[in-house]
């Protein structure tokens, strides 16, 4: 059972999801209170792979109100934590064209923070009419066979 912290709403939106990995996130005390308060902004956020490490970046945790000289710089790089195997995977697809790596949510595991990554590929424009269409007719037909019972 997790609970959903909060979601990059644009990122199903903007991308097509091809694979999804959980990783911890390394984080400070008084990130993780706030964390637990859902004061996270994960819109413009995304991944990197630096020396065998994967970081992300513009995540944005606002600072703990009673953190004072404990709280850390809100939109500061954060280490993503996953095994060895999953990083090369991931470098490995990454390195092909048009791949990406973006975080999807946060979310608890338990006690602990986890979050969401996809390996994703951009959508071109007529992609994405072409999914809100999709969307469209769905809720059109779900409408009418409610209407209809």
């Amino acid at each position: 059972m997790s609970k959903i912290i909060a979601q990059n709403r644009k990122a199903r939106h903007e991308y097509f999801i091809e694979d999804t990995y959980e990783a911890g996130i390394s984080l400070s005390g008084t990130e993780v209170k706030s964390v637990r308060l859902g004061k996270v902004n994960m819109q413009d956020s995304y991944a990197s792979i630096s020396s065998g490490e994967v970081w992300i970046k513009n995540l944005h945790i606002s600072p703990y109100e009673q953190g004072n000289i404990f709280n850390k710089d809100p939109v500061r790089p954060r280490k993503a934590l996953l095994h060895k195997q999953e990083i090369n995977r991931i470098l490995g697809a990454v390195s092909q064209k048009g791949f990406t790596l973006i975080p999807l949510d946060l979310h608890f595991s338990g006690k602990y923070v986890k979050l969401s990554l996809a390996l994703a590929r951009g959508k071109k424009l007529y992609d994405k009419r072409a999914t809100l269409a999709e969307k469209d007719a769905k809720r059109k037909m779900e409408r009418a066979i409610k209407n209809a019972e």
